[in-house]
């Protein structure tokens, strides 16, 4: 299976749950076998969040199937994974997610130059009332575009 523009998992919900103020890319160490069960379409992005611990970020909850013909060299689907980002940029975050509200959510896993790479996002959860209106937003945006189409026909 060859994956749509290098994206091997996304997390749509995260866009439903969260208010995104930024994005971040990470290096991502996985073993061999979570690669060829990412590249199979194998993971899964929902529930998981990053933390930062000791000067490292560490992806927590993501799920990673085990690898069919992976055998012993299969590992926890659940564990924690190293993300790699630069020094500053771990700083930066350090500050930003002590403020009240802020999180660090995965939104996407995908291949650069054969490297597996995740998108973090600084985020803050969106009230029930939020999503009701951005759905509000979503049905008229759509209702405008039916009459639109309707006039043109």
């Amino acid at each position: 299976m060859t994956p749509k523009n290098g994206v091997l998992v996304e997390n749509r919900k995260a866009w439903h749950d969260y208010e995104i103020m930024e994005s971040f890319e990470a290096g991502l160490v996985l073993t061999g076998t979570e690669i060829k069960s990412l590249r199979a379409g194998k993971g899964n992005l929902s529930d998981s969040y990053a933390r930062i611990e000791k000067g490292e970020v560490w992806v927590v909850n993501m799920h990673i199937s085990p690898f069919e013909q992976g055998n012993r060299a299969n590992v926890d689907p659940l564990r924690p994974r190293k993300a790699l980002m630069h020094q500053e940029e771990i700083r930066r975050l350090v500050g930003k997610t002590r403020e009240k509200g802020f999180s660090l959510i995965p939104l996407k896993v995908f291949l650069s130059h054969g490297y597996a790479k995740i998108e973090l996002a600084l985020a803050r959860g969106k009230r029930q009332y939020d999503k009701r209106e951005a759905i509000a937003e979503r049905e008229t945006a759509r209702e405008r575009e039916r009459v639109l189409k309707r006039e043109r026909d």
